[in-house]
């Protein structure tokens, strides 16, 4: 056994138990290979951690994300999302390279893994450069780049850049690295692009099995100007062009009408919330609880940082459960398990990956993170499950697992020279600024 947590508190997201306490969790190369009562003998290991005052959990899933924007954060505020898309990142985003995509990517994983996130998905530019990163810092990824094709008539997929990174990604990372990285094929949103765009995604999607990931209704003006267009919501025109057939993960959701959630619920379209991009960009609140009781699976995201500035996901699992708290006047929804439940295996289902992690159990993959419960914001703790729901935030993560290995402890990055990440992050800013800093 390689490492053996002992006399721990474990949360494990699996409701046949999903609270244990004193127990020895023991991890041999990737996987989980030990959890029982720690009154029993413990097992021998490499390295013993004790687990007084602290607490494990399966690691976080950030399921909507355009991970380089970490270089664009605070570059552009206070802006409704047309206007600051359209005027200010799509500009912006133009001066990007390969390099700066990297860069990017790599600084947004170290802020992921310090705060517990251990899976990302991904909707950027430069997708092989993200893959590379992702495949560096020992993290789980589904990457993307989302098609943008607003020549209605004239938009040919296979002269896109996107077409040319797609294939080279898939070549190098897709389920290569051991599963950890996957390729999706990506479609920005209805307002962004057009059917014969979708199509030739589709294609391409079912000639490589790949999933697809979207924006769906994550604003008004979005949302009514389709229906305005096509006498249908954005849900709905997907739907009959046939995305669905695929396995889809739409980010946001906004403004989903009933007979929208219906549609992904039988169609099983995965769901990621963004609840602080949305109140950034006062993009509207997502009726998550009707979506969770109509069977939709809602993963979380934090969506790309210029529209929320902070990758600490439990930010938006306490954000998650309290906006839908006040939206109904009902204390009682979006309890502290089920929002922890949408971080954890809500995201693994979301990426694919719920058949070997997402929650504690043996035979999972160590995907784990631990917190340290011995300080002023968790000592009085009656229940962890709560504390951790509305108490924890990300400087309380002590150490980061992905498939068994160290990637953050106390501090320290295990993957990530960061003395040079952040002294490349400086100079890329000059990039934007004309400003060396």
């Amino acid at each position: 056994m390689d490492i053996l947590f002992q006399s721990i508190t474990a949360v494990t997201m699996d409701r046949s138990a999903p609270l244990l306490t004193n127990v020895n969790l023991g991890i041999s190369g990737r996987k989980i290979t030990y959890m029982e009562s720690a009154d029993k003998p413990a097992p021998v290991a490499a390295r013993v951690i004790d687990g007084n005052n602290k607490v494990l959990m399966p690691g976080l899933y950030n399921c909507h994300t355009h991970a380089a924007m970490t270089l664009f954060r605070g570059y552009a505020n206070d802006r409704a999302l047309e206007d600051w898309l359209f005027n200010y990142i799509f500009p912006a985003e133009r001066k990007l390279t390969a390099k700066l995509t990297h860069t990017g990517t790599m600084l947004a994983i170290a802020e992921m893994i310090a705060s517990g996130t251990i899976a990302f998905s991904d909707m950027y530019f430069f997708m092989d450069d993200v893959a590379q990163a992702a495949d560096e810092a020992g993290v789980l990824a589904n990457v993307s780049n989302a098609v943008i094709g607003l020549e209605k008539d004239t938009y040919d997929f296979h002269k896109d850049n996107v077409y040319s990174q797609s294939l080279n990604a898939l070549e190098q990372f897709h389920n290569k690295k051991d599963g950890r990285i996957k390729i999706d094929a990506s479609i920005h949103g209805v307002y962004t692009s057009y059917a014969p765009a979708w199509d030739q995604v589709m294609n391409f999607a079912a000639k490589y099995n790949l999933g697809l990931h979207i924006h769906l209704s994550e604003t008004k003006t979005e949302h009514e100007n389709c229906i305005k267009e096509y006498g249908m919501t954005p849900t709905q025109v997907f739907n009959r062009h046939g995305l669905f057939e695929f396995p889809t993960l739409a980010a946001h959701g906004v403004w989903v009408s009933d007979k929208d959630i219906a549609i992904l619920g039988e169609k099983g379209v995965h769901v990621s919330h963004n609840p602080m991009s949305n109140l950034k960009l006062a993009s509207g609140l997502a009726p998550v609880d009707k979506m969770l009781k109509s069977g939709v699976n809602v993963a979380i995201g934090t969506d790309g940082m210029a529209a929320n500035n902070s990758h600490d996901l439990f930010e938006e699992i306490k954000m998650t459960s309290l906006l839908q708290k006040y939206a109904l006047s009902d204390p009682t929804v979006a309890p502290a398990q089920a929002v922890l439940e949408m971080a954890t295996i809500g995201g693994a289902k979301a990426q694919g990956r719920d058949h070997e992690s997402g929650m504690l159990v043996v035979g999972y993959d160590a995907d784990l993170l631990m917190i340290d419960f011995d300080n002023v914001r968790q000592t009085a703790c009656y229940d962890p499950i709560l504390n951790l729901a509305y108490s924890t935030t990300g400087r309380d993560v002590e150490m980061t697992l992905c498939r068994g290995k160290i990637l953050y402890e106390k501090g320290e990055y295990k993957t990530i020279d960061i003395e040079k990440l952040l002294y490349e992050t400086r100079q890329s800013m000059a990039i934007f600024t004309g400003d060396k800093r």
